[in-house]
């Protein structure tokens, strides 16, 4: 119904009537506006927020049934095609894509801001060796703040946007030297004559005794990687990110929040999940029996990398992330390796079987970023701290927006299923 030009939603709760507003947004279904229930004695009840905007935002839309992915309105296909991911980090701090000079004067920043203060490394060199480098990238992206607490007014906005640079110019050296760190070889500095990507496979694979020659098809590999993982909309880990944000806390405990929020393997180990599924299945012999597995209902056995929460068809970032699959394999050559061969195998399985097809299991973004990163020799447990490397523009500029307007302290509420009141028992008596 509406009053006036105002759609409102009714809702009848025994003799009571609480009108509620409709609200639309420029893309999606309409939102109703709960936040009278309060004040009439209620709320809602929505385990995993599944159905609650917690927010409004202006930076990524998702359609999971039509397979769209926009970022500022610009559909993922054609940013990966067309784009690269600096330009993309950007487009999701500015709103609107660069011209030349902004492009140049932006990517130059970046490149003089990787460098990480030299008291980093005593930092890093107190975890033990066989520390996990997802724990390493939890403490010293939180740390960074000690080292620029002149610049961590939250309501300024010069503050905000030096932030935004720091964050996406270091992270692939603080990526890179917790891999250095985890093998026991020397840090590799950045060299400020080489791109993003290349730049951070350089400190990864590079030593003192031997330069490492980045080569263009990889490079282009990581970028398209870190471009696609940019931002997904309100996902675990940027929900997280806000809400710490909500608290005032500075920017790089609440991204520190979204890289812990992000280990978790229901949210950011898809990838390495797959790589392990592989390594459950063993042998290429073994792939029919295993996909029989997947098949029965009542097996657990499940193939990851297929299928998608949000995506009820093919993932938009899977499309473009396949050709880059092939690019890399066709490079490297996968002749010798037994488990990018069950990869290939499982996918034209996945393409083609109708069991697959007709329930949508299609290979996702992780399915093919986990095989790339595997051809280029990362080791699994660097697949997720590569992850929140690409996801620091999205966690940045949705912290920045949320900032930026208004906003309240996050505070879900919940149902208490507990004891009622009752009166403390003495000891004696108990």
């Amino acid at each position: 119904m509406a009053h006036g030009s105002q759609r409102v939603a009714r809702l009848s709760i025994d003799d009571k009537e609480i009108d509620l507003p409709v609200m639309a947004g420029s893309e999606g279904p309409n939102v109703i506006d709960v936040g009278a229930l309060t004040s009439q004695g209620y709320f809602t009840y929505d385990p995993g927020f599944v159905s609650t905007a917690s927010c409004d935002s202006e930076i990524t839309y998702i359609d999971g049934d039509a397979g769209v992915l926009l970022h500022r309105g610009y559909p993922i296909d054609q940013l990966a095609e067309q784009s690269d991911y600096l330009e993309l980090c950007y487009l999701l701090l500015n709103g609107e894509l660069p011209n030349a000079a902004e492009r140049e004067q932006f990517n130059t920043t970046v490149k003089r801001h990787t460098m990480v203060h030299e008291k980093l490394r005593t930092f890093i060199e107190g975890f033990r060796r066989e520390a996990h480098p997802m724990a390493i990238m939890c403490g010293i992206v939180g740390a960074l703040s000690a080292f620029y607490h002149n610049s961590l007014d939250i309501n300024n906005e010069e503050h905000r946007r030096r932030t935004a640079l720091r964050l996406i110019a270091k992270m692939p050296t603080l990526a890179a030297m917790s891999y250095k760190y985890a093998r026991g070889e020397p840090f590799v500095y950045p060299r400020n004559d080489l791109s993003y990507a290349e730049n951070f496979l350089h400190m990864m694979f590079a030593t003192p005794c031997e330069d490492y020659e980045v080569s263009p098809v990889i490079a282009r590999a990581m970028d398209r990687i870190l471009l696609l993982h940019a931002d997904h909309e309100q996902n675990a880990s940027t929900s997280t990110v806000r809400m710490a944000g909500s608290t005032g806390a500075n920017p790089y405990a609440c991204i520190a929040a979204g890289i812990a929020a992000l280990w978790g393997p229901a949210h950011g180990g898809a990838n390495e999940a797959v790589l392990n599924m592989l390594d459950e299945i063993g042998d290429e012999r073994n792939i029919d029996k295993f996909v029989a597995k997947a098949k029965d209902r009542d097996d657990p056995f499940r193939l990851m990398g297929f299928g998608h929460r949000v995506y009820k068809s093919y993932d938009p970032r899977a499309k473009v992330m396949q050709q880059t699959c092939h690019e890399v394999l066709n490079e490297l050559g996968v002749e010798d390796n037994p488990t990018l061969r069950m990869a290939q195998r499982l996918e034209k399985i996945a393409l083609e079987d109708s069991f697959f097809v007709e329930k949508r299991l299609y290979p996702n973004v992780d399915f093919y970023s986990g095989i790339i990163l595997k051809a280029i020799g990362i080791p699994v447990e660097m697949f997720t701290v590569i992850f929140a490397t690409g996801r620091t523009p999205g966690w940045i500029a949705h912290w920045n927006e949320m900032i930026g307007g208004a906003y309240r302290l996050g505070r879900p509420r919940q149902l208490y299923q507990g004891h009622q009141q009752r009166d403390f028992v003495p000891l004696a008596q108990r």
